[in-house]
């Protein structure tokens, strides 16, 4: 059996609605909650509180919630109802977002659905951790913010959320998906297997360079091929070409043996 993690961020733009009958056992917001990581719980309240705090007393929240205009009147409507909204599950919630709708999770094989809810991790900067399936409210609160009250969110929630991270991927052969932001809010105790970033590149007459496209889509397709084929290890890359040109280029892959971290490069050649 393929033993792998994958590690994701939350999507800027959410579905709205969810289930207002949704027993309270599955409801992170009771301490009879089913939610996979529910340890974290007392701190998910104080995020909460203290955002729910500068909403009253309207403190910066453009960049609080890096947004503005119609839409900061939205997530500022749904952080305030956070404690009454219908929930949905995060893989459902972050649906609308370029990633997770490149994943195609409704056309994926019944196993492959399975392995992506089982071993998938989300890092939020609301709830700290969640697996695809956990229930939640429509939200928004970036990583990035810095909420008065509880200060930065990466050095809040890293003390707290690393250990339980840490403990989830521990032996496992783990892709990690994560923007450098979220990075931040994780202490690595380097206890998995091996740890693969990946990056993409264009060549045109022997030059490369960083893709410059949005790295959104292009990673949730890679995504799909990890679930669809249980890929835990990268001999599996090597006769995969991704579906927009990138191949996978074992030579200019690097590994760091004591950390056990691996960056990959995918490449797109003209």
């Amino acid at each position: 059996m393929a033993n792998f993690s994958i590690l994701l961020a939350p999507s800027e733009k959410s579905q709205e609605g969810g289930n207002p009958f949704v027993p309270d056992m599955f409801d992170y917001r009771t301490p009879n909650t089913f939610n996979y990581f529910n340890e974290l719980n007392i701190e998910r309240r104080k995020v909460i509180g203290a955002v729910q705090e500068s909403i009253e007393a309207g403190d910066r929240l453009e960049a609080l919630f890096a947004t503005q205009g119609e839409d900061l009147e939205r997530v500022t409507r749904i952080n305030q109802e956070i404690y009454d909204a219908p929930l949905m599950a995060a893989l459902d919630r972050f649906s609308p977002g370029v990633m997770y709708e490149a994943m195609d999770f409704q056309g994926l094989p019944t196993g492959a659905q399975r392995r992506l809810l089982e071993n998938g991790v989300i890092l939020s900067g609301f709830f700290g951790l969640l697996r695809p399936d956990d229930l939640v409210p429509d939200h928004r609160l970036p990583m990035e913010s810095n909420v008065p009250g509880v200060g930065a969110l990466t050095d809040f929630w890293r003390p707290v959320l690393s250990p339980v991270l840490n403990r989830t991927i521990q032996g496992a052969f783990v892709w990690n998906m994560l923007p450098d932001s979220h990075l931040a809010a994780w202490e690595d105790d380097h206890g998995y297997a091996q740890c693969v970033r990946v990056r993409f590149y264009d060549e045109k007459n022997g030059a490369r360079q960083a893709t410059r496209s949005d790295m959104a889509p292009i990673t949730g397709k890679l995504v799909n091929f990890i679930v669809r084929e249980a890929v835990d290890n990268l001999e599996a890359l090597l006769e995969w070409k991704h579906p927009d040109g990138y191949a996978y280029d074992a030579d200019a892959s690097t590994e760091n043996e004591a950390t056990k971290e691996i960056e990959i490069a995918f490449v797109k050649r003209a």
